[in-house]
């Protein structure tokens, strides 16, 4: 069967090749793939930025944002031949530490966990793949090919998440929430936000293209420029892209009690210009707190999958702005301006 590898830390490794079938201890399930979604985390894997192989092996299938078809439930009592499934990406460390043992994998303390498609696990860009029963989510058949939209919305409801228990730590109601990055991530928190009954603001730097009508069509509204140009306090920030002077404004214009969760990642922001004394500052006299999130466990896939077949099809659909076929893979790769999600298409619904 073909399959997209890449040799990790090697960059232009990335190519489509035959390789063995899934062996089955790798899970019970076997799947055939339909579709998966690419991020700027496979990007950096292509590019050699980091990324590991499984034990043994010189070269990692990539891809961790799946849709698949049961072909063979195996050992499953839940699944049925021709089941829509995604799968869970993380796996708990072998130790394991803490939280891994109460199934947290996503807040797993020694970093011994392991990935598909990411690290030591092969992905999901293959023909067909393998999966044990506990980590095959069954998507809502109505969502079609937008069920490869699940992994990228489990990583907002885990902020949601994470912002809603802070909220707790006192009397809070929260009115307004301001989404930093109109990308898949920023856009599916804002979907959430929309959800939750909140008054929704983005703010990206696109000023034409998809993203800004599709804000609306949510019912949010969309801003360039600054957040202090905004005229307002947001109650949330989610911040969706790692930049760091994003990340500083919404530390200082964040309002009192507030909750900012981060979860870009980005890189090279450490600066002696930056003013990480004053914006500490402002987090103190304003009671707000400042969390990262990442990853998700089974609770959050749960309910990413419950917030998903809530959302209306039509908008959803937008958010995927182009399918490749696996041997034009290098073309998903790459980033045009009106990109939102690029999948690569392996066979039809």
């Amino acid at each position: 069967m073909k399959a997209i590898t890449v040799q990790p830390m090697v960059a232009k490794s990335a190519q489509l090749q035959d390789v063995p079938e899934p062996d089955s201890r790798d899970g019970s399930v076997l799947v055939e793939a339909i579709a998966v979604g690419v991020c700027g985390t496979d990007v950096e894997i292509v590019e050699g930025k980091y990324g590991w192989a499984p034990r043994g092996k010189a070269r990692l299938v990539l891809g961790h944002e799946s849709l698949g078809r049961v072909i063979d439930p195996g050992l499953s009592s839940s699944l049925q031949k021709g089941d829509l499934v995604v799968g869970i990406v993380r796996r708990p460390d072998p130790v394991p530490c803490p939280n891994c043992a109460v199934g947290e994998w996503d807040m797993c303390r020694n970093g011994q966990y392991t990935e598909r498609g990411i690290k030591q696990i092969d992905g999901f860009m293959s023909e067909r793949w393998r999966i044990e029963p506990e980590y095959a989510m069954k998507v809502d058949r109505s969502l079609g090919l937008l069920g490869v939209l699940l992994e990228p919305t489990t990583v907002v409801a885990k902020a949601w998440e994470q912002v809603t228990a802070i909220g707790q730590r006192a009397f809070w109601e929260p009115r307004t929430v301001l989404v930093t990055g109109a990308g898949p991530i920023g856009l599916l928190a804002a979907l959430l936000g929309k959800q939750r009954g909140l008054e929704v603001h983005v703010l990206d730097r696109a000023e034409s293209g998809p993203k800004p009508e599709l804000v609306r069509a949510l019912g949010a509204t969309y801003h360039t420029g600054t957040i202090a140009d905004m005229g307002f306090e947001p109650d949330v920030i989610i911040e969706c892209t790692g930049v760091g002077q994003l990340i500083t404004d919404s530390i200082r214009e964040i309002a009192a009690g507030g909750i900012v969760c981060l979860t870009g990642v980005g890189s090279g922001g450490a600066s002696s210009l930056v003013p990480t004394a004053d914006a500490a500052a402002h987090a103190v006299l304003k009671n707000t707190v400042i969390v990262g999130s990442v990853n998700a466990n089974k609770r959050h896939w749960y309910k990413a999958s419950e917030d998903l077949a809530r959302a209306d099809r039509s908008w959803l659909a937008h958010l995927v702005t182009r399918c490749e076929l696996p041997a034009d893979f290098a073309k998903a790769l790459t980033r045009t301006p009106d990109d939102i999600k690029a999948v690569i298409q392996f066979s039809e619904v």
